[in-house]
């Protein structure tokens, strides 16, 4: 293993989105077994360091590997895509405005019913979007589109939070 390996590499995955979660935590568990520093207790201050880091090192690609937005815009990353939603903050304008009705539904709904349509609305619309992205970065090929997919998943997530958090209120 190279500590400076990219994630797909250090878990021996193929650098692409569709990926077996149960191989992603099984290569962590596996990978978790070698570094240990509790493995390097009887080698000394120096070796247990370099444990220490591998083990920091295999936990931040598990958690980004994990995770499929977050693998996504790794992926991104590594293709020359970085998602940049400080200064790229460019949207399509029906997302935009797609945004705005579902802020105003949001807003408007009085009951839970109307914001668990509002719910399985969002939850297509991540269905439909991941599955694009999937196109994107694994048939396409297409890393600049799909940071741009990235960034709209991370909006409709962020607003999934939202709805819970309005769900969780109106049940009150």
């Amino acid at each position: 293993m190279k500590i400076d390996a990219d994630d797909f590499e250090l878990f021996a995955l193929p650098r692409r989105f569709a990926q077996d979660r149960a191989q992603i935590d099984a290569r962590w568990k596996s990978l978790q077994s070698e570094v240990h520093p509790d493995r390097f207790m009887t080698e000394g201050t120096a070796s247990q360091r370099v444990a220490m880091q591998w083990a920091v090192r295999v936990n931040e690609a598990y958690q980004r590997l994990k995770d499929p937005l977050r693998r996504a815009a790794y992926l991104c990353e590594l293709l020359g895509a970085p998602i940049d939603t400080k200064t790229d903050t460019a949207m399509p304008s029906d997302f935009l405005v797609q945004q705005m009705q579902w802020r105003e539904a949001l807003q408007d709904a009085e009951s839970t019913s109307a914001v668990e349509a509002l719910s399985a609305q969002m939850a297509e619309q991540h269905a439909q979007r991941m599955r694009r992205l999937q196109q994107l970065l694994d048939e396409q090929k297409d890393a600049r589109a799909a940071s741009g997919e990235v960034r709209s998943l991370m909006f409709i997530e962020r607003f999934a939070e939202d709805v819970e958090r309005r769900l969780e209120a109106l049940e009150q």
